[in-house]
Order: structure tokens, then C-alpha cells, then sequence
């Protein structure tokens, strides 16, 4: 199937308790490619690339989980088949993680507005993340919520140049309390790479 049409259908789900079954495999075969999906943003934030495979994974522990059956599945695949890239993107899951709850709530008390300061930079070139307008991540207080959605929009220049490896992709985030810079590695940048075109 194209990248541009790729999502999760109710076909390709197994029923919970055949997922059960092999829950624990898939968990252990899907560790290795989150991992290259993951960049660790300055000390408290975390970018989680999604693709079909994580996302697939997520619809299913959400159904064995929450135990809602059929009736349950339009939602899921509603609230996840949007993360899953369409070909021209990029799509991240950003974490603000941060153990102790008196430290977290003040530290997002701060961060109003983040979701529009994360970027891909590809060489000299910045690509600004949109964040999924499903719900308003900042609230009228300004504080922002502990976790993100963004897409990163890319045109074919960007897509030619982030496979080069001579060009420095880079993940980072511009607020004026959170301003931080990662280097995507080479064999992270090959496997988001596959989710283009």
C-alpha cells in the first residue's frame, strides 16, 4: 500500500485475545525500531516519531486494555490513523516527562505555546511542526499540556536532503523556556526515512 494511503483498518487487527497471544513478541520486535524513533530533547522532552507499526501497536493495546470490542475500534483508529505519515511528512508524539509532580506543573506552567516552537532543521533549513488541532494543548493560564502532536510538513527538496547523509538533521525546539538542539543519528535518520514516499 502507498505510504499516502497507509493506515490501520479494522482488518488488520487481531482480536484481543489473539493479540494476548503475542502481545509480548510484538512488544519485543517493535522496541528496537522505537528506539531509532526516539530523540531526547534537552532534559525533560522527548520526540517519539510514529509510524504505521507503532501505531498499529497502540490501537491494539488500547483495545486489550480498555476492553471496549468492536464498538470501541472507529474511535481508535480515529484518534491514532492521524499520527500514522502520510509520505511527505514526518509525525512525532512529544513527551514532557518529568517525575515529580510539584516540579512538572511548574515547569508546564512555563511552556505555554510550545506545541508551535519545535522544528526540524534539514542543513540550513527549518521545518516548523503543526500540531494536531484536535484539542488545545495550551490552556487559557498558559500551561501547556505534558504531551504533543505535531507534523512536520516536507517537500521534496526536504526529503532529498534529509536522505543525504552529508546534511545534519537536526530536532529542536525554540521557546524561550525550553531551547534545545538534538543530532538525529544516522541509523534514526535511515528508519524515518522509510516513511516517505
Amino acid at each position: 500500500m502507498p505510504s499516502a494511503q497507509r493506515e490501520v483498518t479494522p482488518a488488520d487487527l487481531l482480536s484481543d485475545a489473539e493479540f494476548a497471544k503475542v502481545r509480548k513478541e510484538r512488544r519485543a520486535a517493535l522496541l528496537p525500531i522505537k528506539r531509532l524513533r526516539r530523540v531526547e530533547l534537552g532534559p525533560a522532552c522527548t520526540v517519539h516519531f510514529e509510524c504505521y507499526e507503532t501505531m498499529l501497536f497502540q490501537i491494539q493495546e488500547m483495545l486489550l486494555i480498555e476492553k471496549g470490542g468492536a464498538a470501541q475500534v472507529p474511535d481508535e483508529l480515529a484518534a491514532y490513523n492521524p499520527l500514522i505519515p502520510k509520505g511527505s511528512e514526518l509525525v512525532a508524539t512529544v513527551l514532557f516527562e518529568i517525575e515529580d509532580p510539584v516540579r512538572r506543573a511548574a515547569m508546564l506552567a512555563r511552556l505555554g505555546g510550545v506545541e508551535d516552537r519545535f522544528f526540524l532543521q534539514i542543513g540550513e533549513e527549518k521545518v516548523s511542526g503543526v500540531p494536531e488541532g484536535d484539542v488545545e494543548r495550551t490552556r487559557e493560564d498558559g500551561k501547556t499540556s505534558s504531551v504533543h502532536f505535531l507534523r512536520f510538513p516536507l517537500k521534496p527538496d526536504h526529503i532529498a536532503r534529509f536522505r543525504d547523509p552529508a546534511t545534519q538533521i537536526l530536532v529542536g525546539c525554540d521557546h524561550e523556556h525550553y531551547s534545545h538542539l538534538a543530532g538525529v543519528s544516522p541509523a534514526s535518520r535511515a528508519e524515518l526515512a522509510k516513511d516517505f514516499a
